[in-house]
C-alpha cells in the first residue's frame, strides 16, 4: 500500500495513537474512572505536566471525560467515553502481539 493510498482517518488514528504516552493512558483508563494521582502513580516515568497535556489532548479528542465533583476538596476523575472504550480490542490486541512477539531485555 502506498503512502498516497492510506486513508486520512487512519493516518489521524495512528499519529493520536502513537503519540508518547496516549495508548498507556487509555490502557491504564480500561479499568475504569481514575484520579490524575491515580494514573500519575501508574504511569511512575511520565511526569504530571506530561500527564495534564496527553489528558486533555485525548479530553479534546472526545476519548477521555473529565468529571468534576463538588466535593471538598474538590474530586476530578478522567474515565473512557464511548469512542475511548472503543478502542478496547485495538489495545487487547496489542497486547496479544506484544506477549508473543517482543522480548524485554
Amino acid at each position: 500500500m502506498s503512502a498516497q493510498n492510506i486513508c486520512p482517518r487512519f493516518e489521524k488514528a495512528t499519529e493520536l495513537l502513537g503519540k508518547r504516552w496516549v495508548a498507556l493512558i487509555v490502557y491504564d483508563l480500561m479499568s475504569g474512572p481514575r484520579r490524575f494521582g491515580e494514573i500519575d502513580a501508574d504511569l511512575a516515568n511520565l511526569s504530571g505536566k506530561m500527564l495534564a497535556e496527553r489528558l486533555k489532548e485525548l479530553e479534546t479528542e472526545g476519548i477521555v471525560k473529565r468529571d468534576v465533583y463538588p466535593e471538598t476538596p474538590v474530586r476530578i476523575e478522567y474515565s473512557l467515553t464511548e469512542k475511548g472504550k472503543a478502542l478496547e480490542p485495538i489495545l487487547g490486541e496489542i497486547t496479544k502481539w506484544s506477549s508473543e512477539w517482543i522480548e524485554l531485555n
